[in-house]
């Protein structure tokens, strides 16, 4: 069996017990592969656990079984963006605060192997949304499991966004941004806009306006396999475009195309955790 292991660079309390569990992995002849970003840090605090480590790299080019996320949300994020098209599963092991995507708590990390041995998981697979612009570079990754979002720059200046679904004219949004999310990206960025909750594993986008300067465009949910043409417009010469919080600058008046993307991010799952859990334990769901 092959591990690939990414984490964020804050590990000092989790540290004891992801020493722990690089120890039991090499007492099981498990080969691992970590993120060179990773294996930096904790070569700073538990070096001497770092034996176990048979392969470290910062590119995607490795193969494993199962990739292990170790922060929160974002980290999971960055994990999904490593292991790319390869639809190795996922486990996210929340070292961080919310941890929406994560899976199991850093004290049930050293229990891993036992629970993939007795089926304690399942896999959910999750959309991505795939993006094309002739502005984007050719380095910049095209892929965002949680959603793309379009800004204006640091001026008070709004931006027009004229929205297109499957060649079909949608209407002309006038506010500060505009986010195209998937439906695990439902409980992020587009939360907080005030779009929809949507149940993960639903194969939907949602167009959400940030600050809309009109009552009348409300976030909508279309089809995930649609087609989303996006026309930003404004004053300013330039518009901020960030997926997953990875951004760069396009000029003002390029069209963005979304997709669903042609590959999946297989999440593990607490076989007997639900939709309705994470909604009471990570959102305070019907909380008084």
């Amino acid at each position: 069996m092959r591990i690939a292991i990414y984490g964020s660079r804050r590990q000092e309390e989790a540290a004891p017990t992801v020493a722990v569990f690089l120890d039991e992995l090499r007492r099981r002849s498990v080969d691992i592969v970590m993120h060179r970003k990773l294996y930096r840090h904790l070569f700073e605090i538990i070096p001497q656990a770092l034996a176990a480590v048979g392969t470290v790299t910062d590119s995607s080019d490795f193969e494993a079984d199962l990739a292990v996320s170790l922060g929160g949300d974002g980290t999971f994020l960055r994990t999904a963006m490593w292991v790319g098209q390869k639809e190795i599963p996922i486990v996210g092991v929340n070292t961080g605060h919310l941890g929406y995507l994560t899976s199991i708590t850093v004290a049930e990390l050293p229990l891993l192997l036992d629970y993939l041995a007795s089926d304690h998981f399942r896999i959910e697979r999750r959309g991505l949304i795939e993006l094309a612009s002739p502005a984007l570079e050719p380095h910049f990754c095209p892929y965002a499991l949680n959603e793309v979002a379009i800004s204006k720059d640091e001026s008070a200046s709004m931006i027009w966004a004229e929205v297109m679904v499957d060649g079909v004219r949608l209407g002309a949004y006038r506010a500060d941004g505009l986010l195209v999310c998937t439906s695990t990206g439902s409980t992020a960025y587009n939360l907080s806009a005030g779009g929809p909750i949507v149940q993960p594993t639903v194969n939907v986008h949602v167009i959400s306006p940030v600050a809309a300067h009109s009552l009348a465009m409300r976030p909508l949910v279309v089809d995930g396999n649609a087609e989303i043409k996006i026309l930003p417009t404004g004053r300013t010469p330039r518009v901020r475009l960030a997926l997953d919080g990875r951004s760069t600058e396009i000029e003002m008046g390029t069209e963005i195309r979304l997709v669903k993307a042609p590959f999946s991010v297989l999440l593990l799952q607490p076989a007997a955790y639900t939709f309705a859990d994470g909604l009471r334990e990570k959102l305070h769901w019907g909380a008084e």
